[in-house]
């Protein structure tokens, strides 16, 4: 028996309310060619439970998943291993006492948990404050663009040429609703960034510069140049780094200027999982923290004297200020912000600036190799563990071609770039230390083949 509380009588009552002539007019932005208008072709009206599972695992076997094949794939989500010590101590009770850590008193190991979490994003990014984390990367990236207005009363957006695509898109959609100008132009496949080129874009409308640290192309724009240059004309500098693991390596963004450093945590303790759930990451200097969006969790001491830990600020909570909220966003991502702060702690520093000096040696290597592959040419100058190459034909089709023969290569910059065929040739690659050197060799072999 189907459960349908509402009446034709309640539907038609709410339709007039909000002004809609019918539930289909619910769907009137989605494009009809987008619409179904009957079952799905090829699924059954119905099955049962042990014939669907035979069905969904033979699907599944089709895949070829990151384990399985020589892994070559970034573009801002990156495959590193992580310790199974990482799913054994999420799963503890002391961290299962709350979803969320309202009450103090029954939620302490949370909330000791995202204390921690914050010291390690704050001294990771180099910056003062951090908060209890946030849905992913790209919308932490919109956070502090709205929170760059709130401080400068200014409402033009620069982005940098490297900011990855999908973060661009995510701005572009959210600034319909906001009224900021996006300023931003795709990259040109280009051995270094043009700070200078973004520089001159600066002016005294400007509310915030927004640069990828290392960028989409795997290249490290000067931050310091570009934090004194927002600086001069009253911006901010807002840097997004999507692979944490480059902090090994490389100086912080705090470090070199920036105001406001936000991330995506995926890299560290929460793994690729199709895609998601993820785990953004923001920190900013002290005195920009009642602007923060999210929730800081703090330090204090009990009626008796012993340490504990509370919700210390919540200035983004609507439920308490309403349209004075910094932001709408109520949660934070807590599971996978456990995974993140308990890999890093297994870590620790001397571990993190291992493991980043390693995956720069697989990916020195890597570029060296296939740098010597006829019809492949090394663009960077410069990089992490992702560099970008120009193939002599389109990238996309080499990237079919080698996952047919077991071998996830990269990812193409026409796929990223759909619109700029002057891109078509440009293939990323991701080396980290789950890849070694027979990998790269295999990879070298295959881009001969399929470029033959």
């Amino acid at each position: 028996m189907r459960y349908l509380p509402l009446t034709d009588p309640d539907r038609t009552a709410m339709l007039e309310v909000i002004g809609a002539s019918s539930i289909d007019a619910l769907f009137a932005d989605v494009p009809e060619a987008a619409r179904l208008t009957g079952p799905i072709e090829g699924l059954p009206v119905h099955a049962g439970e042990a014939a669907v599972e035979r069905h969904m695992a033979r699907l599944a076997a089709r895949n070829l998943s990151a384990a399985e094949a020589p892994f070559f794939l970034g573009a801002g989500a990156y495959r590193h291993h992580i310790p199974a010590s990482v799913d054994h101590l999420i799963q503890r009770g002391e961290f299962l006492t709350a979803y969320t850590p309202y009450q103090p008193e029954i939620a302490q190991g949370t909330l000791q948990m995202l204390f921690e979490f914050q010291t390690q994003v704050a001294r990771l990014f180099g910056c003062d404050v951090a908060n209890a984390s946030m849905y992913d990367g790209s919308t932490a990236a919109w956070e502090a663009v709205v929170m760059a207005r709130r401080i400068t009363k200014r409402s033009r957006v620069l982005l940098a040429d490297g900011l990855h695509p999908h973060y661009v898109s995510t701005m572009a959609t959210m600034a319909r609703f906001t009224g900021d100008a996006i300023v931003y132009a795709p990259p040109k496949l280009a051995a270094s960034c043009d700070e200078d080129a973004l520089v001159v874009r600066i002016d005294e409308d400007t509310s915030c510069v927004v640069v990828q640290y290392p960028d989409i192309l795997g290249r490290l724009p000067d931050l310091e140049a570009i934090a004194e240059a927002a600086h001069q004309s009253g911006a901010l500098l807002i840097a997004v780094v999507t692979e944490p693991v480059s902090l090994g390596a490389i100086r912080s963004p705090g470090e070199l200027g920036a105001d406001v450093v936000v991330g995506e945590g995926q890299a560290l303790g929460v793994g690729l999982q199709f895609g998601g759930p993820y785990l953004g990451l923001f920190a900013t200097r002290e005195k920009f923290v009642r602007q923060m969006p999210g929730r800081l969790t703090g330090e204090t001491v009990d009626a008796e004297g012993k340490r504990s830990f509370v919700l210390t600020l919540s200035t983004r909570e609507q439920h308490i200020r309403r349209e004075r909220a910094t932001s709408n966003i109520c949660t934070n991502s807590g599971l996978c912000a456990l995974a993140f702060s308990v890999h890093l702690t297994l870590l620790g520093e001397k571990g993190l600036r291992a493991l980043a000096a390693e995956n720069h040696r697989l990916a020195c290597l890597a570029a060296d190799r296939l740098g010597k592959v006829p019809g492949v040419e090394l663009v960077n100058t410069s990089f992490f563990n992702e560099f970008a190459l120009r193939l002599n034909g389109d990238a996309r089709k080499a990237v079919r071609a080698l996952a047919d023969r077991g071998l996830l290569a990269g990812v193409s910059l026409g796929r990223l770039y759909p619109d700029q065929p002057e891109l078509g040739g440009g293939l990323l690659v991701a080396v980290t230390e789950t890849a070694d050197e027979e990998d790269i060799d295999s990879l070298a072999a295959g881009l001969e083949d399929v470029l033959a």
